[in-house]
């Protein structure tokens, strides 16, 4: 088993760290390289930082974030939120960032992933797929967002439908048939979020992590519902999980990432300790 990795990930909101229930319900955690910073010398493995509204409001991305970020870190870190084009892709990583996290711009414009990583390399971009479990028949595509590229996507019974824009906008695409398509165009990682489980603590969606682990052979990042310990092994050894990710637990000291890895290598799992 190779090693795996813990990783924070930082909900920016204006310019601050937020963290919520199920995309909602947000409250605030701090300042974003301050968080970073004391993580990585808490032992994580990265850190990601995403603008959880960017696209939603239209907003620029989070350059001045990640050059701050860039004078202060040095772990490797990700940048995602309102990415929209190359032109964004290249600014963040000239201002610092390891890798690139699309989620929106990738549904929108699949071709994007494609272009970025054939320019930048496919170990800088990383595919945010934020999933909600359906159960009935077909797509719930509605209005405008019909004219997204959804045909060969289509959700079928009691699976996962992809959301855009920051967990507002459901899409019709499934969500293990989307993250193969995005590992074909040359994405580098997938982090994958569960939105019924996002800040619920009740445990990642093994179901979900591990049917999109089985369907493509790049790595996962499992995000969504670590509420304790054990939560973070099981997403690891029943759903072949290569990282976890958590939010709160880590903002509001419940647990620290020293903990989660003592645990991790206790229960035989290899980390960087």
């Amino acid at each position: 088993m190779l090693t795996k990795r813990v990783i924070p990930c930082l909900d920016v909101h204006e310019g601050r760290v937020v963290k919520g229930v199920k995309f909602v319900n947000l409250r605030d955690a701090g300042d974003p390289v301050e968080l970073a910073a004391a993580y990585d010398k808490a032992g994580a493995d990265e850190v990601v930082f995403l603008d959880i509204t960017a696209s939603h409001e239209k907003r620029n991305i989070m350059v001045e974030v990640a050059r701050r970020c860039a004078e202060q870190v040095f772990i490797p870190y990700t940048v995602g939120g309102g990415i929209r084009n190359l032109e964004d892709i290249r600014e963040l990583l000239k201002a610092g960032a390891d890798k690139i996290a699309i989620n929106t711009a990738a549904v929108k414009k699949p071709d994007l992933v494609r272009e970025a990583s054939q320019k930048f390399g496919s170990q800088c971009i990383v595919v945010a797929i934020d999933a909600k479990q359906v159960k009935g028949q077909g797509s719930r595509v509605k209005g405008k967002e019909k004219k997204l590229p959804t045909t060969e996507y289509r959700v079928p019974t009691s699976r996962w439908e992809v959301y855009i824009n920051g967990g507002r906008t459901p899409t019709g695409i499934d969500a293990v048939q989307w993250a193969k398509k995005v590992e074909s165009l040359g994405a580098g990682e997938i982090l994958l979020t569960s939105m019924d489980r996002d800040g619920t603590k009740d445990g990642y969606d093994i179901d979900l992590t591990k049917a999109v682990a089985e369907a493509v052979n790049i790595p996962i990042i499992a995000s969504g519902g670590a509420g304790k310990l054990e939560h973070f092994s099981e997403v690891i050894k029943k759903a072949d999980a290569d990282a976890v990710l958590a939010a709160s637990l880590f903002h509001y000291g419940e647990l620290s990432v020293k903990q989660v890895k003592e645990y991790l290598k206790k229960s035989s799992i290899p980390v960087r300790i």
